[in-house]
């Protein structure tokens, strides 16, 4: 999930670029600027794109220089596992600049791995404000340290949300948190499906609990509502894209994806999964994380932390300001779902500027097909392969099934 062309506010002139295609008072137009106001602050406490996925196909080795959005900072940090040379994350969100600034900033001073892992595996115990203080905080850029000694909308200082399940917080932490309560008024625990002692288990309980509720007139109405979806990080673009991707709308849709999520993976070795019937991981020995919190990759991303280079930046500006074939590695999230065709095109003029030859550019799409042919001239496409089969392969291990295609590209050369 992408905030590349979020910030902090509305007025933001990337923001309204690739979000505003309508008029101002029209129904879409209001649509797309409700949905910039929503994603004014922190939207994902975790990313929701799997890190296992993205190292298969991006096949990272010692010389490559990633250049990422960094959303909330997992995949980032779980890349330096793979050892690449240097990782440029980029993003346009205030909030996650910070939160992925903390993270590094964490994983460079907390003294060991309990400490680690107690603030971004656990993240409800008083003893991470107190470590915060002590190693963090004399770490933190100025502007890192405001946001989090800030308060939120409703007068919770930020940094707080760390001893209180950081998961429940941020755009997407609360429209989980709405989603559980929606399940309840129809006598349904979501967390049912963590204690599951089988895939099929869980089969069952998704086809007798789950699956009717898609039915109930009222969650027909709420879901063919594309504000519903903004929790999800999913704009009215894009919205319209995921609804077509099933001749049953978009109901059909999001009744498919919760099925891959529920049935397709083991929920004890899925982590997201963990996080939407369970708002947290998994606690217990042996339990799914991304690779970042794993104990045995813990000394290798707390010594390669200073490989990660975190900016307030613009996607496309940025690589515009790089040498030609200086960069190995793309990864987009989904941030494409959101763009004109003249911000793809830009885009694309500058990755195959700056791309080295056989450098991979992996992203994501709501619906299934990539969405590059017809959009993205001739003359730029044909200078890349699509890995079609491979991109079908890693679409259907993506464990956290929210997607229709994961896609990968290599350059030609």
């Amino acid at each position: 999930m992408s905030s590349t062309v979020t910030a902090k506010g509305p007025r933001n002139a990337a923001v309204q670029k690739a979000v505003h295609q309508h008029e101002k008072l029209s129904k879409a137009g209001l649509l797309e600027r409700a949905f910039t106001f929503a994603f004014r602050g922190l939207v994902y406490v975790q990313i929701w794109e799997d890190p296992v996925v993205d190292m298969e196909a991006l096949e990272i080795t010692r010389d490559c220089h990633v250049v990422a959005i960094a959303s909330g900072g997992c995949n980032v940090l779980s890349y330096l596992t793979a050892d690449p040379k240097a990782i440029t994350a980029v993003d346009l969100n205030t909030a996650h600049v910070a939160y992925n600034r903390l993270k590094i900033a964490a994983a460079r001073h907390l003294p060991n791995y309990a400490a680690f892992y107690r603030f971004f595996g656990e993240a409800d115990q008083k003893a991470n404000l107190a470590a915060y203080k002590k190693f963090i905080r004399p770490h933190l850029d100025e502007t890192s340290r405001r946001y989090w000694e800030g308060r939120d909308i409703v007068g919770r200082k930020r940094i707080g949300g760390f001893t209180k399940n950081i998961y429940k917080r941020g755009l997407l932490g609360n429209f989980i948190g709405t989603a559980h309560l929606l399940a309840k008024l129809y006598k349904i625990d979501l967390k049912e499906m963590l204690e599951a002692k089988s895939v099929e288990e869980q089969r069952h309980i998704f086809e007798t609990r789950l699956a009717p509720v898609f039915d109930k007139k009222f969650v027909r109405w709420l879901v063919d509502q594309p504000a519903s979806l903004f929790g999800l990080g999913i704009p009215p673009a894009q919205y319209e894209a995921l609804a077509g991707d099933s001749p049953g709308g978009i109901r059909s849709v999001l009744k498919e994806r919760l099925e891959k999520l529920a049935c397709d993976f083991d929920v004890k070795k899925n982590y997201f999964a963990q996080q939407a019937f369970g708002r947290r991981y998994e606690r217990g020995q042996g339990v799914s994380v991304p690779p970042y919190l794993e104990e045995a990759n813990y000394d290798l991303v707390s010594g390669r932390i200073d490989r990660v280079e975190m900016l307030h930046a613009n996607f496309i500006e940025h690589l515009s300001a790089l040498p030609a074939a200086s960069r190995d590695r793309y990864i987009l999230l989904d941030a494409q779902d959101w763009m004109t065709d003249e911000l793809l095109t830009a885009l694309w003029t500058q990755i195959t500027r700056t791309a080295k030859p056989g450098a991979r550019v992996l992203f994501r799409t709501a619906a299934a097909p990539t969405l590059l042919p017809g959009r993205v001239s001739d003359d730029i496409l044909d200078r890349w392969n699509y890995r079609a089969e491979d991109s079908l392969g890693f679409t259907s291990r993506d464990r956290s099934s929210i997607y229709g295609g994961v896609h990968l590209y290599v350059l030609k050369g």
